[in-house]
């Protein structure tokens, strides 16, 4: 069983990317979300047996949260429950379908996640990320659950999914995130999130991404137009590099619509290219990553640290290449609809 701990959360995304033509604001339409919460409902979806560990409001957003992941064949047994509201993340959809987040998480039901007991030992991954990490007092309790199963040898992937909005203290934030690292197999995120946490912070001057954590805050990850530059491309690289040192056996970093890559602790680095769609939005996008490679590596059987370090070359192609796919597949729909196996299998 793969179990993925972090946030469930509504986001809100306009019924319209543009203006409205009598000028109004166009709906705000409700739509389960929260990066591990994807990334659990799309490894249900794809067959993976998978058991979501968070705290969930007892509101009415929270009871649907808990539908969907029933219905996705998601176990709900390391569920916790709370009668604090549910966190509303507002989406602003760009035109070419990318999208930000205002958060708003004062005083929410998943923020008082407590470290459960110890997983069954059923559990071979543990998968944690996003907004969890950062918001306390729930984010020390996912820390320490990092931790706690990584020593008990569970294989552990990690996406940062990084919101500079809800971040009060980058450099703290950055040190935090280095000190999972030797607790971590797999640490999968975008290129912009590597930017930001290599310390290119392109939200220090108030600019995108500034926010008051527990209030609206955007969820840009960092710079994107950096990111496709030779400066950011070598930036990613060294910071990469020092990551892998640190501990995790890889790392996966996403391009958007250009693809993913795969560098390793031994020094490979392997690209593989997006699949080409037409994008409605990104929701859901790299929670669908996390979600695709972590089925693809367990169909390689490659839930271990030691076994995800002898991947060959093809075996890193054919894996890279199920994410790419079922990340446009993604896209290609409003909101975070991951795909279904036998989607990916026609």
């Amino acid at each position: 069983m793969i179990v993925v701990a972090g946030e469930a959360l509504i986001d809100l995304v306009p019924s319209s990317q543009g203006p409205c033509l009598d000028g109004q604001l166009p709906a705000l339409l409700p739509r389960r979300g929260g990066g591990p919460y994807n990334t659990a409902v799309a490894l249900g979806r794809l067959g993976s047996p998978t058991a979501f560990c968070s705290r969930v409001s007892t509101d009415s957003f929270g009871e649907a949260l808990l539908n969907g992941l029933r219905s996705g064949g998601v176990d709900t047994t390391l569920v916790q429950r709370g009668a604090e509201p549910t966190t509303l993340a507002v989406a602003d959809i760009s035109p070419d379908g990318s999208a930000g987040y205002g958060f708003y998480a004062d005083g929410t039901a998943d923020r008082l996640f407590t470290l459960p007991p110890e997983l069954p030992a059923t559990v071979r991954a543990l998968s944690l990320g996003t907004c969890s990490l950062v918001l306390e007092p729930g984010a020390s309790a996912y820390a320490s659950l990092l931790r706690r199963e990584a020593a008990r040898g569970v294989f552990t992937a990690l996406d940062p999914n990084v919101r500079p909005g809800l971040i009060p203290d980058p450099d703290a934030y950055r040190a935090r995130f280095r000190s999972w690292l030797p607790h971590v197999a797999l640490l999968k995120l975008s290129e912009e999130d590597a930017l930001w946490l290599a310390g290119r912070d392109a939200t220090a001057d108030g600019g995108p991404g500034s926010g008051a954590g527990g209030g609206p805050g955007s969820g840009a990850g960092g710079d994107a137009a950096d990111a496709g530059t030779d400066s950011g491309r070598s930036a990613v690289l060294a910071a990469a590099r020092e990551w892998l040192a640190a501990g995790p056996a890889a790392i996966v970093l996403t391009h958007g619509g250009a693809g993913l890559t795969v560098l390793t602790r031994d020094g490979r680095e392997l690209a593989v290219p997006g699949e080409r769609v037409t994008v409605v939005d990104t929701i859901g996008a790299g929670d669908t990553v996390n979600a695709a490679l972590l089925h693809r590596l367990d169909a390689h059987d490659a839930l271990s640290h030691a076994a995800l370090a002898a991947l060959g070359d093809k075996d890193w192609e054919d894996i890279l290449r199920f994410a790419a796919r079922a990340a446009a597949i993604t896209c290609s729909r409003a909101g975070a609809e991951p795909p279904y196996a036998t989607e990916l299998a026609a």
